[in-house]
């Protein structure tokens, strides 16, 4: 087994032992905090998965750096050596409300760039996995969207936040005008993943990500054959200025929606 094949392993046995904690929790007695603001929500759940999950990482690669969104983990993915990047609950208000749509992201990265990925949605039972060879949800190999025609493409904005406004609902519009169907599901690992596995064909970021949200998914569809980039075209990364990832078919009207190609 090569060391990528390794951390590929570990991404998944780490991502179930943390979405594990958290369904023994769901839809019980949470204790909720905030955090910066109303609706960024944290439980003790959180935290404590994230907690199971670095201690599964630990037995195996006890030096690497770790990333993640509770307490005193790194902030930033380090652009040399291998590290982790964790999300304990992606989907906290949707796991707080009882809302199945919730997931613990796992990713190891290597000099910046991730190897493997997993997401379990524990309440949903899908697994989506990625290496090096693909994206397998549940096991099986899937792939981005084949549609071409964005009158009948599924687009979700994953976050449009710190924009006045006006900005706000002026990129819902264009996106609106030039794509058949809008949603949100409140978890970015969860639309990624569906993204990866061609049950919707874009999403979108316009507001800055933390790499926990992001890096995991991104992976996924790449592997999965599809594209991701910042808002100007330009390759993601884990650093970038926004997102935007789709099957590739109508990325530059993608583009164009969020404001920054014409």
């Amino acid at each position: 087994m090569t060391d990528t094949d390794r951390r590929a392993d570990l991404a998944v046995r780490a991502a179930e032992a943390g979405a594990a904690l958290a369904l023994d929790s769901f839809r019980g007695e949470l204790s909720v905090e905030t955090k910066t603001g109303k609706t960024d929500l944290v439980t003790a759940t959180d935290r404590a998965a994230q907690d199971r999950v670095i201690e599964t990482i630990r037995e195996g690669f006890p030096d690497d750096a770790i990333v993640g969104e509770e307490d005193d983990a790194l902030k930033r993915v380090p652009d040399e050596g291998p590290s982790w990047v964790i999300d304990p609950i992606d989907g906290t208000s949707n796991f707080v409300r009882g809302l199945r749509i919730w997931g613990t992201s796992v990713t190891a990265v290597l000099d910046g760039e991730p190897v493997a990925a997993a997401t379990v949605l524990p309440a949903l039972s899908d697994t989506y996995v990625a290496d090096g060879s693909g994206t397998r949800l549940n096991g099986d190999p899937v792939h981005v969207s084949d549609r071409e025609d964005p009158e009948t493409f599924a687009v979700v904005p994953i976050l449009l936040g710190e924009r006045r406004l006006e900005d706000y609902t002026a990129t819902i519009g264009a996106l609106a005008s030039r794509f058949g169907d809008i949603r949100r599901f409140g978890c970015s690992h969860a639309t990624l993943a569906a993204v990866a596995g061609g049950s919707l064909e874009a999403a979108v970021a316009t507001a800055g990500m933390s790499p926990w949200d992001t890096v995991g998914g991104a992976h996924m569809i790449r592997q999965a054959g599809g594209t991701v980039t910042d808002l100007a075209g330009e390759r993601w990364r884990h650093d970038s200025d926004g997102l935007v990832a789709s099957n590739g078919a109508a990325h530059e009207e993608l583009l164009a929606a969020v404001g920054r190609e014409e």
